[in-house]
């Protein structure tokens, strides 16, 4: 069975799960040839491997605190805030408190 991905013009609700969080899920929202949308949750103090994305990407924080090691320092992402990093930036990022994330790579696929 494959993924189901939002088409052109359909609305995506990337609220926060708040209290529901315990049932919340990482999930691609959009994925075409150049471009991938992806909501990432995390739970607190859980972390990711350092890694590099297949393009420049923005990671924009929809709720809790994460903090994110990219360029040679390290940052805290809140609430609202949001991030550019490079191409071939390596990063990892780590929650401080249960965290959703909304990542949008610009793809540079071979």
């Amino acid at each position: 069975m494959s993924i189901q991905h939002c088409v052109p013009g359909e609305i995506i609700d990337i609220s926060p799960f708040g209290d529901n969080f315990d049932t919340a899920t990482s999930a691609t929202l959009i994925r075409e040839s150049h471009l991938e949308v992806f909501r990432f949750v995390l739970k607190a103090g859980k972390a990711t491997p350092e890694h590099i994305a297949a393009g420049a990407l923005t990671i924009q924080c929809v709720e809790g605190d994460v903090e994110l090691a990219s360029c040679g320092q390290t940052q805290v992402l809140k609430a609202s805030t949001l991030v550019y990093l490079r191409a071939g930036d390596p990063h990892t990022v780590k929650a401080l408190t249960d965290s959703t994330l909304l990542i949008t790579i610009l793809l540079e696929r071979e």
